[in-house]
C-alpha cells in the first residue's frame, strides 16, 4: 500500500513542476483528482505543532501573525535506516540534514515568491522529508485562518486566505484535517466553521483537538473526543503538544511523545480512549485512510488521464507543429503549409469542396446570357447598314457586291463581343479570387501565422491577377481573329443576287433599295450569330486554359521562388505566432507530459500489483 501514497507523492511533484496547483485554469487539472489531507486551522489553533509532532522534527517557520503564506505539500517518506533528510522540489539536488536550514528554506522561498511582504501565494512549495520514524503520508499545510489584517497585509486578506483554504477543501478528494484548541469554544472553531461549509456531513473530515492540557481546571474535552458535541464520520484525535517554553529549551520530539503517551494514559478523564489518542495515533491512521482513500480513487484517476490525454493531443494537432529553429526548418515548413494549402484550393477547383462549380455557371449562364444582350438588331438597323455600306464604296459604287460594306458591319459588330468575352474573364477571376480567401480560411496551418496568412493570399491573388491579363489577351485575341478573317464558305453559300442594286444616278444615300440592304443586315447577322456561336464555345477554353489551369498549375510559384531567396530572419518574420498560441501550445505539452509520466507512474503499480 505504500506505493500507492509514493506514487500520490510522486505525481504531485510532477503537477508542481509543470504548473498544475490546481487553480482555475483553461487547462486539464491532475492535481485536483488526486487525494490529499489539507491541514486546516485558525491562528494558534497549534496546527505547525501538531505537524511537526507526525514529523518529528522541528522544521516549520515560527512567528507572529501569519507565518504560512504559500501552501506547503509535506510529503513523509519511511527509510529503512540511514540519517534523516529532506528535500525541496525547486531545489532537486540538495539534501538537507539541519532541519533549522529546512525552517529557513521555506521562509526564503516563501519571500522569493511573495516578496518580503505579508503576502499570501497558491503556489505551493514542495517538501519531501525521508526517515525511518515516519509513517508514509502526504499533508498540505494551508496558512492559518485570521480575523483581522496586520499591518502590512491588505484588508482582502483574510477573504483571500479563506478563499484559497476553500479551493483545496471544497474538492470531493481532498480530506480535512481540521485543528481546533481545546482551550476555546468549539463553536468559534475556524477549522470547523469552514469544514462545516464544503462538508456538511463530516465525511471528509478528521477533526484534531489540541491543547487539552491548557484547558481551564475543572474542564475537559471528553464530550468533543468522543463526538457528543460534534459529531464527524471519523472519532476525534487528541493531543498535546509541546508548550512554548518547552519549544525555548529545545526539547526533542522522543520526550515530548513520550509525555504525551504518558499525559492521556495517567489522566483519568481521556485514558480509556488512550488507544485513539496522540501524534503517532494520528500519523498511523492519516496515513492508513489515506491509502484507503487513494486505492478507491485509482480508476477514476486512470480515466481522467486517458481521457485528458486524447483531448490535449487533439488541441495540439489543432494548434499545429512548433516553429523550427533553423533556416532549413522554417523554409520545410512554410513550403508544407503552402502545399497543404494548394491542396485545399484544387479541391475546390475539383469539386471536392464547393465553389468551384461558380465557374461552370459563368460559361453556361453569365456568357450566353451575355452575348443575347448584344443589340445586333440595331446594330444592322436599315439606316445604319445603309450608312456603312454607302461609306465603304467611297466615290464608286461597288461593281458587284459592296465587300467592304460587308466587312465593316461584321467588324462593327464582331466588336462589341469584346465585353463579353472581358466579363467572363473577370467573373472567372473573382471566382478564382473568393476560393483563395476560403482555402486561406479552411488551411489550419495558416491560422498559426497571421503575417504568413496574409503573404500567402497576397501571393496567390497577385498570380491570379497575371493570369487574368494573360486570359484577358487571349480571349480577346479569340475576337479579334474572327473580325481579321472572315470565313468564306458561308457567304458562298448563301443565295445570289439577281440584282445589282443601286443606281449612280440616285443620291449616295440612296443608291440601294431597301429590300437589298435587309439582305445584306439578314446575312450579316447570320454571320455574326454563327461567329458568337463558335465564340461561346472558345471563350471558355481560353479562360480555362489561361485562369483555371494555371491556378492549378502555378498559383504559388513566383511566391515559392522569392521565397528561397528570403534569410532566416525574414522567414522567422513570416512565422511570426500568436504568442498567446505560442504559450498554450507549450502549456499543453508541459500537461501532456505530466499526465503520461502519470500514466506510465499508475501502470507501473499495476502491474507490479
Amino acid at each position: 500500500m505504500d506505493t500507492l501514497i509514493s506514487l500520490v507523492n510522486k505525481l504531485q511533484r510532477a503537477c508542481t513542476a509543470l504548473g498544475d496547483h490546481g487553480e482555475e485554469s483553461s487547462l486539464p487539472t491532475l492535481w485536483d483528482s488526486l487525494p490529499a489531507i489539507a491541514v486546516v486551522g485558525g491562528q494558534s489553533s497549534g496546527k505547525s505543532s501538531v505537524l511537526e509532532s507526525v514529523v518529528g522534527k522541528d522544521f516549520l517557520p515560527r512567528g507572529s501573525g501569519i507565518v504560512t503564506r504559500r501552501p506547503l505539500v509535506l510529503q513523509l517518506q519511511k527509510i529503512d535506516e540511514g540519517r534523516e533528510y529532506a528535500e525541496f522540489l525547486h531545489l532537486p539536488r540538495k539534501r538537507f540534514t539541519d532541519f533549522a536550514a529546512v525552517r529557513k528554506e521555506i521562509s526564503d522561498e516563501t519571500d522569493r515568491e511573495t516578496g518580503r511582504s505579508k503576502q499570501i501565494s497558491t503556489v505551493p512549495i514542495h517538501l519531501s522529508i525521508y526517515s525511518p520514524n515516519v509513517v508514509n503520508l502526504t499533508l498540505i499545510d494551508l496558512p492559518g485562518l485570521t480575523k483581522v489584517a496586520v499591518e502590512g497585509q491588505p484588508d482582502s486578506i483574510v477573504h483571500d486566505i479563506e478563499n484559497m483554504v476553500r479551493s483545496y477543501i471544497e474538492k470531493p478528494n481532498c480530506i480535512i484535517l481540521a485543528i481546533s484548541p481545546a482551550n476555546q469554544d468549539l463553536a468559534t472553531s475556524d477549522a470547523i466553521k469552514i469544514s462545516r461549509e464544503v462538508d456538511p456531513k463530516g465525511e471528509r473530515t478528521i477533526g484534531v483537538l489540541t491543547k487539552i492540557d491548557l484547558m481551564d481546571k475543572g474542564t475537559n474535552a471528553v464530550d468533543i473526543l468522543e463526538g457528543k458535541s460534534y459529531k464527524l464520520q471519523f472519532p476525534w484525535i487528541g493531543v498535546v503538544n509541546r508548550s512554548q517554553a518547552d519549544i525555548n529549551k529545545s526539547v526533542d520530539m522522543i520526550a515530548a511523545r513520550r509525555r504525551e503517551r504518558e499525559y492521556f494514559a495517567t489522566s483519568p478523564e481521556y485514558k480509556h480512549l488512550v488507544n485513539r489518542m496522540g501524534s503517532e495515533h494520528l500519523g498511523k491512521m492519516l496515513s492508513k485512510h489515506l491509502e484507503t482513500v487513494i486505492k478507491s480513487r485509482i480508476p477514476g484517476i486512470q480515466s481522467l488521464i486517458s481521457k485528458s490525454i486524447v483531448d490535449i493531443e487533439a488541441e495540439l494537432s489543432r494548434l499545429g507543429k512548433p516553429i523550427a529553429t533553423d533556416a532549413g526548418g522554417k523554409l520545410y515548413m512554410i513550403m508544407e503549409i503552402c502545399r497543404i494549402f494548394d491542396q485545399i484550393y484544387k479541391e475546390h477547383l475539383d469539386g471536392v469542396r464547393p465553389g468551384g462549380d461558380k465557374i461552370y455557371s459563368v460559361f453556361d449562364n453569365q456568357l450566353p446570357a451575355a452575348l443575347k444582350r448584344l443589340q445586333f438588331d440595331k446594330q444592322l438597323a436599315m439606316d445604319n447598314v445603309r450608312k456603312l455600306i454607302t461609306e465603304a464604296d467611297g466615290y464608286q459604287p461597288h461593281l458587284i457586291a459592296p465587300e467592304q460594306g460587308y466587312r465593316r458591319l461584321i467588324e462593327s459588330s464582331l466588336v462589341t463581343i469584346r465585353g463579353p468575352a472581358e466579363a467572363a474573364v473577370d467573373a472567372v477571376h473573382s471566382i478564382l479570387k473568393e476560393l483563395v480567401h476560403k482555402a486561406v480560411g479552411e488551411t489550419m496551418e495558416l491560422r498559426q501565422y497571421p503575417t504568413l496568412r496574409v503573404e500567402v493570399g497576397n501571393a496567390a491573388c497577385e498570380s491570379l491577377e497575371r493570369m487574368r491579363e494573360e486570359s484577358k489577351k487571349a480571349t480577346l485575341k479569340l475576337v479579334d481573329m474572327e473580325s481579321s478573317y472572315l470565313t468564306v464558305d458561308f457567304f458562298r453559300k448563301l443565295p445570289q443576287d439577281v440584282e445589282k442594286g443601286g443606281n449612280p444616278t440616285h443620291s449616295i444615300f440612296d443608291r440601294y433599295n431597301d429590300s437589298y440592304l435587309r439582305r445584306i443586315g439578314s446575312n450579316v447577322l447570320a454571320y455574326v450569330n454563327m461567329v458568337c456561336a463558335s465564340l461561346r464555345n472558345s471563350i471558355p477554353k481560353s479562360v480555362v486554359y489561361c485562369q483555371v489551369r494555371e491556378a492549378k498549375r502555378s498559383l504559388l510559384d513566383h511566391f515559392f521562388a522569392e521565397l528561397g531567396k528570403k534569410e532566416s530572419k525574414q522567414l522567422a518574420s513570416l512565422l511570426d505566432e500568436d504568442p498567446a498560441v505560442m504559450e498554450r501550445r507549450a502549456s499543453l505539452a508541459k500537461r501532456l507530459e505530466l499526465y503520461r509520466s502519470a500514466q506510465a507512474e499508475i501502470d507501473a503499480v499495476a502491474w507490479a500489483k
